[in-house]
This record gives structure tokens, sequence and C-alpha cells, in this order.
């Protein structure tokens, strides 16, 4: 076949060698995990989807999304590598499952339908954090004796969680948590681990739900754990007689006041992460723990069309 080519403009034979690359077969792009039965889909509600990042290509849509919300809307500061992509790159990612909302009805500026993701979050079983150096939470937080002190439960941590201002709803929130609850059932997590957080770095801007956080929702007991000494800021800086209690709640943030509202407790004392530009808190949630009415409504088996 290369023979006809003896003779031929060269613009002739790029053209017929580009036609037939492309009339080649596409290879299926490499998934990025294998989770055996679960099907990477995890939850749909209308237009938006809730499913598994399943190629490298997913996680970079969930990077570019991270920095989008937290380095161009938030005040994060992006080191080189993240400033050039423009894509939050963060060694974690390669060792997470990142889940994904995607609109799929969301249109391109030429009015086309194109699909986008809209929210993520990242998720890191503890059989993975074991083998990799451990959790992202424990650059911030004294972690291993709650770790230590339920040997027997499987833990998974969440993290680097966003999404867009305009799809900030009771929706995608709910989608979120119902593909976490699949997440959790398929890998029969006992408990969940996470860092949340506040806006800014100054933890008195705060003080009020901080307070209230130390005073309501403090982890306790065998599930006690606290900021490391290095990076421990005190988060009583309110008695509890001078709280407030729907103006503590109402100043919580959502994702916060969403942990707390399915029954999480948070770890004693905050730390102030000066590259993402937050106050953050750690969120301890045994599965125990979660009222039984959002774990039936949360259930892989009441996924809504």
């Amino acid at each position: 076949m290369a023979m006809a080519f003896i003779g031929a403009p060269t613009g002739m034979i790029r053209m017929a060698f580009q036609a037939s690359i492309r009339a080649l077969p596409k290879p299926m792009p490499r998934a990025v995990r294998d989770h055996g039965n679960l099907d990477p889909s995890l939850g749909r509600m209308g237009s938006l989807e809730a499913r598994l990042a399943i190629t490298k290509k997913d996680i970079r849509r969930a990077q570019k999304l991270r920095y989008r919300v937290f380095f161009e809307e938030g005040g994060a500061i992006a080191d080189t590598r993240s400033a050039l992509s423009r894509r939050d790159i963060c060694p974690f990612d390669r060792i997470c499952d990142h889940m994904l909302v995607i609109d799929h009805d969301a249109r391109s500026k030429f009015g086309r339908k194109k699909p986008k993701v809209v929210g993520t979050y990242r998720l890191l079983r503890q059989d993975m954090a074991e083998k990799h150096g451990g959790f992202y939470s424990a650059q911030e937080f004294d972690i291993a004796p709650l770790l230590a002190q339920h040997a027997g439960t499987r833990f998974l941590e969440l993290g680097r969680s966003c999404v867009l201002p305009e799809y900030r709803s009771k929706r995608t929130i709910e989608l979120l948590w119902r593909g976490i609850a699949s997440y959790m059932q398929h890998y029969r997590i006992g408990a969940m681990i996470g860092c949340a957080s506040f806006e800014g770095t100054n933890p008195l801007a705060h003080a009020l739900p901080l307070s209230f956080l130390h005073h309501h929702a403090t982890s306790e007991g065998d599930w006690a754990a606290q900021a490391l000494p290095e990076r421990f800021v005190k988060m009583d800086m309110i008695s509890k007689e001078a709280i407030e209690l729907r103006r503590a709640l109402d100043a919580l943030p959502t994702l916060i006041r969403g942990y707390l509202r399915v029954g999480a407790k948070f770890g004693a004392g905050a730390v102030i992460d000066r590259q993402f530009g937050t106050v953050d808190v750690l969120v301890v949630l045994p599965v125990s723990a979660i009222d039984a009415k959002y774990l039936e409504h949360f259930s892989p088996t009441q996924r809504a069309a």
C-alpha cells in the first residue's frame, strides 16, 4: 500500500496517513482503579449524576474544578505546578478515589450540550492510606490514637470537597451523600474522618461557630482526636453559656452543618492552613452514629431518577 504514495505530493501523503489513523478503532481509556462489582455511577437526580472517576482525564477534570473553587474563587495559594496547569494537584490524588458530580444538561458557550463536572469529593480508604504513608488529615491532626482504638474498623477519609457556586443546592449535596453511601456500603466502611474548613485564617472571625463545636460537638472517649500540638488552635473562645445556638448554627459552613446534621463530632482544636487560606477542623463520623433516617434516605436503594 505504501507503494501507492510514490511520487505523490507530501501534503497528499500526510492527509492520507491521517485519514487512515482516524479510521482505526480508538482504544478504550484505561481505568485508574478497579472497583469490582461497584457501578461507577453512584446515583442520579435529574440531569446530575454522581460517579467515580474512571480515567486519568476524569481526575484532571476534578483537579480543574478544585483549582477554580479553591484558588480562583477562594484564597488558596497555588504552587508553580498548579498555577501553570490551572489544576489543584496534590500528591494524595494518586492513591485516592475521586467522586464527580456531572451535569449532563450543561451547555457549551456555543449552546451545544456538553456535560461538565460541577462538584467533586476525594475518598481515601484506610487500606490505601496505610500502603502509601497515611491519611492527609494526619498532617494537621493526631489521629493515630483514634485509629489504634478502632483497629478493626475500616476508615474512610473525605476531603477536597467543592461545588461550583451555581450548583450549591440541597440537591447537589444530597447527591454527593448518596454517592458516599454507595461507596461506603460497597467497601464496608465503619467510620469517616476528614478536614472541613472555615474561610480565612483568623480563628477569631469564627469564634462563635468554633466555640459551638467545642462545647456541643466534640468527639469524646475512644473517638477523641485533637490537632497536632504544634498546630493546635483553641476553639473555646466563647463560654458555653454565652453561645446563641441559632446564630452559631447559621454561622457554620454548609458542609460542616451537613456533617453535624448526620451525626458527626469534631476533634479538639483547630488548625490554620496557610496555603488554602482556611481554619480547619477534624470531622469524626462513626457509621454507627449516623441517624437511621439518614442511612435509609441515602441508601443506594433510594436513588432518585
